[in-house]
């Protein structure tokens, strides 16, 4: 529930020119092995190939990350329509054009994967 909150919160604060909020997909059900390459081709640029972050990205495998904190629908949305900095360092993160619903589906399955794995 607090997740599907956040996630519309999250929406409301994106309403583009067009009056119309971005609104994430259900996220459940995404592919772990599917997702790291995913990840690997669009986003390991800048949070590293294993999620542990690069001297231009954060790490996603961080508490700050976690379910508790970031919900599924934040990395839709991060995906979508980019993030200004808030935790880090880095500067904004732009949106990312080409990846699919399914696909982020498929990064979220993976990423929550390796934060189960170290312990968040």
């Amino acid at each position: 529930m607090v997740k599907k909150i956040a996630a519309l919160c999250l929406a409301v604060l994106t309403v583009g020119c067009s009056g119309e909020a971005a609104e994430p997909p259900d996220l459940a059900g995404g592919d772990p092995a599917s997702g790291r390459a995913v990840f690997v081709r669009s986003c390991a640029g800048c949070h590293g190939a294993d999620a542990l972050g690069t001297d231009t990205g954060p790490p996603l495998i961080d508490e700050l990350y976690a379910p508790g904190h970031h919900s599924d629908g934040a990395f839709w949305l991060a995906v979508r329509t980019g993030v200004r900095q808030h935790h880090w360092d880095f500067g904004p993160m732009p949106a990312i054009p080409g990846v699919t619903d399914r696909e982020v589906a498929d990064i979220v399955a993976w990423v929550r994967g390796l934060q189960e794995s170290a312990g968040f």
